[in-house]
């Protein structure tokens, strides 16, 4: 299993949103890094889900239910979305200041390549963010 975040404005789609939903394909990803991180997600695969700009914090579990497919929103073939689904809310958000602070978490994605969408986290550092919850 390989383990994933992705990251999104809360005024464009929120946790919550996607946990009415049940369900969404991931789009708008328009970075190359950021595409083939999305290529590379199997089904079962986990992926925290990280509320930007707004909170900077990661909320909730999904998964992905579907792989990488052309992302219906474009004709461009370049682009391509994964379906997800959501799996539970972390007991409390784990804010990006605390990630930042911790030792174990130092070298994360969200901290050094600050800007991109859709990264890959080892299963030590999915395991510490999911235990500083709570």
């Amino acid at each position: 299993m390989n383990y994933w975040l992705v990251k999104s404005e809360p005024f464009k789609y929120s946790w919550e949103k996607f946990n009415k939903e049940g369900r969404t394909f991931w789009d708008g990803v328009r970075n190359y890094q950021a595409r083939n991180n999305l290529r590379d997600m199997k089904e079962g695969d986990l992926v925290l889900f990280y509320h930007s700009n707004e909170g900077k914090a990661v909320v909730g579990i999904a998964k992905v239910v579907k792989e990488s497919y052309q992302d219906p929103t474009t004709d461009d073939k370049n682009w391509v979305v994964v379906d997800l689904s959501p799996v539970e809310s972390l007991k409390r958000p784990v804010t990006l200041e605390e990630i930042k602070a911790d030792e174990r978490l130092k070298d994360i994605s969200l901290v050094r390549q600050g800007r991109l969408s859709v990264m890959p986290l080892k299963a030590n550092e999915f395991d510490r963010i999911i235990e500083l919850a709570g």
